[in-house]
């Protein structure tokens, strides 16, 4: 008999110790996921069926009150929306999902909305479950995703339509095939080069000196040397990168080809003036000059370089532009309105 009663002691106090165990687990457990949701930024709220807040937890701003649809921080639209959500999971048993949009004062605030229901031991709806998880910064970036998607479609057919332009004009001033196929590639590879100065910029645009040092050193030229640049150093947007890079392109084939880059000792003057328009705006105006010998024989019909530099690159920038070529020097000259470039 002691020693069955022994027994019983024994196990009353394994009980004990597996209740402790079982408690004291429950409550590392609960501080878990107190940690889990302040961490996460989960808001939770329990409320009987009567919408009664029996618990919060993490409850933050816009939820931080006795009730997450009563509070007056809400908007009433939202507010009345997860009432409504909620009333109708205490009459069903399904749950809800919301996306509310909660106006702050740096813009708006977005946030997922679970409603569930909480059933007893028979399956009887007792009570309500309402998450809240805000999604901001998510919903930001794919509208900033959304946004570069959009930039980047409508800068690809503006890329395209210069493209197709180049490729008829080329074709239509090009004797040959072969004619046409190295003028082509390098017009294109004029673009790319100019494109990748916008890239890097983060479609910015890119710096006018940057922009016609590189369209130069092309063409095995060292712009250190044959380049001379003066005056002021713009920015230029995308647009104005790529046709602005294009007539540098056109004048450094031809100088390479015809005029000062052709010879040894030759150099090219690029000067860059920021001056008054007609209606009070800054305008920029962009002149190339080079020396041309008794040797440099220009050509003397019209073809694309000329009809790029006088027409398709003013025209594509609301500019206007001359192209002069005298006994010994051809000028350029580009005037373009401010809306093509920044100088902060």
């Amino acid at each position: 008999m002691q020693s069955r009663a022994g027994d019983m002691k024994d196990s009353g106090r394994s009980d004990e110790i597996i209740a402790l165990q079982s408690a004291e687990s429950g409550m590392q457990l609960g501080r878990a996921l107190l940690h889990a949701l302040h961490n996460a930024g989960i808001s939770v709220l329990y409320q009987d069926r009567e919408m009664k807040t029996i618990w919060a937890r993490n409850m933050r701003p816009p939820w931080a009150s006795d009730t997450a649809d009563s509070n007056g921080i809400l908007p009433l639209a939202q507010a009345e929306r997860i009432g409504a959500a909620k009333r109708k999971v205490v009459a069903s048993g399904n749950p809800e999902h919301l996306e509310l949009s909660i106006p702050a004062d740096d813009g708006v605030r977005w946030f997922q909305v679970w409603v569930d229901a909480d059933r007893d031991g028979g399956g009887a709806v007792q009570g309500v479950v309402t998450t809240m998880v805000e999604t901001t910064e998510q919903k930001r970036r794919e509208q900033t995703l959304k946004t570069l998607l959009r930039e980047v479609s409508h800068r690809s057919k503006n890329l395209l339509a210069i493209i197709q332009s180049i490729a008829t004009q080329t074709s239509r001033y090009s004797d040959t095939l072969g004619d046409f196929l190295t003028r082509f590639r390098g017009r294109l590879q004029s673009l790319a080069s100019s494109q990748d100065l916008v890239t890097s910029s983060n479609w910015r645009g890119a710096a006018l000196r940057e922009l016609v040092s590189g369209q130069v050193g092309r063409y095995g030229a060292d712009p250190v040397r044959s380049l001379r640049f003066q005056g002021a150093n713009p920015y230029l947007n995308p647009n104005a990168a790529l046709h602005i890079g294009l007539a540098m392109h056109e004048l450094a084939v031809n100088s390479v080809s015809y005029g000062a880059l052709s010879r040894a000792d030759g150099f090219v003057e690029v000067t860059a003036d920021l001056t008054a328009a007609s209606a009070g705006e800054t305008a920029l105006s962009l002149t190339w000059a080079e020396a041309i010998g008794a040797n440099d024989n220009q050509p003397s019909e019209k073809r694309f370089g000329s009809v790029a530099l006088e027409r398709v690159v003013p025209a594509s920038l609301n500019g206007t532009a001359t192209l002069e070529i005298t006994g010994d020097r051809l000028e350029y000259r580009l005037v373009v309105p401010r809306g093509n470039f920044e100088t902060d």
